[in-house]
């Protein structure tokens, strides 16, 4: 089956590349960034108002991260699709992929996709991405760089307050995010959960996994609540804070890596 292509000439690339301005030990990843929809897919069968929920993208994690860049100068690959499109943190073919519901809201637009319609989403949109982070990461030295994958989380899930301000999630690296997370409790000034308000798994997650478990690289995968970073203030709130806690957490974290350099 031959299907027209879903990216035209004049559409956005599926990633946007913000280069290293300096050598910084950490590379900076947004799977959820952006919420476009290509216009062949029209609008997904969604409300104006539902394409800018929280089931459409990460809210307000954008402005966070390029302002991270900006600030440390390592380099920022951010996504620019939807996940409603395709989720670019699950692995092809998993349920949430391309998800046929989101937090009680169909999304009439993924209904009874042929397997070529799934494939052409993950050919255009989600390995271009992908591929773009193994690009940088072939240049890093993965014991001298961690990569710290962005992500924010809506204060409310099916009805249910969720009292965490922020959250370091794990899978391999449990030293990693310990660190990352005493460094922000020591602070006092935040509810930090620990595999929470999620936790990683390798089917529930991908680009982690993937990436920088493969390479026995560290990460952090930081979840901030969407409530915190809803606007410019919030943004440049937690970019500055994460500026600051960020080389601690990597001080901190040179300094006992050859105790746990074999986790993969």
């Amino acid at each position: 089956m031959t299907l027209t292509p879903l990216l035209t000439d004049d559409a956005p690339a599926p990633f946007i590349l913000h280069p290293a301005t300096c050598d910084a030990p950490f590379i900076f990843v947004c799977d959820h960034a952006g919420k476009r929809i290509p216009e062949r897919l029209g609008d997904l069968g969604l409300s104006a108002a539902d394409r800018t929920r929280h089931i459409a993208w990460d809210i307000g994690i954008a402005g966070v991260a390029r302002r991270l860049h900006a600030a440390l100068g390592a380099p920022l690959i951010e996504q620019v699709y939807s996940r409603l499109v395709i989720d670019c943190n699950r692995a092809p073919g998993h349920d949430s992929s391309i998800p046929s519901h989101s937090d009680q809201t169909i999304i009439s637009g993924n209904q009874n996709l042929s397997d070529d319609e799934r494939r052409q989403r993950e050919r255009e949109i989600f390995r271009p991405y992908h591929n773009c982070i193994a690009q940088q990461l072939a240049t890093i030295d993965p014991q001298k760089c961690a990569m710290i994958s962005l992500h924010s989380f809506t204060p409310f899930w099916q009805g249910q307050e969720r009292a965490w301000d922020a959250g370091v999630l794990f899978h391999k690296d449990a030293v990693s995010a310990e660190i990352m997370h005493q460094v922000l409790v020591e602070s006092g000034r935040w509810v930090v959960g620990k595999n929470e308000p999620y936790r990683m798994t390798a089917t529930s997650d991908y680009t982690i996994p993937y990436h920088a478990e493969t390479r026995g690289m560290p990460y952090l995968e930081i979840e901030i609540r969407q409530d915190l970073i809803a606007d410019e203030a919030g943004q440049e709130n937690w970019a500055a804070i994460l500026t600051q806690l960020l080389p601690i957490y990597w001080r901190r974290w040179t300094a006992c890596a050859p105790m746990h350099r074999a986790y993969a």
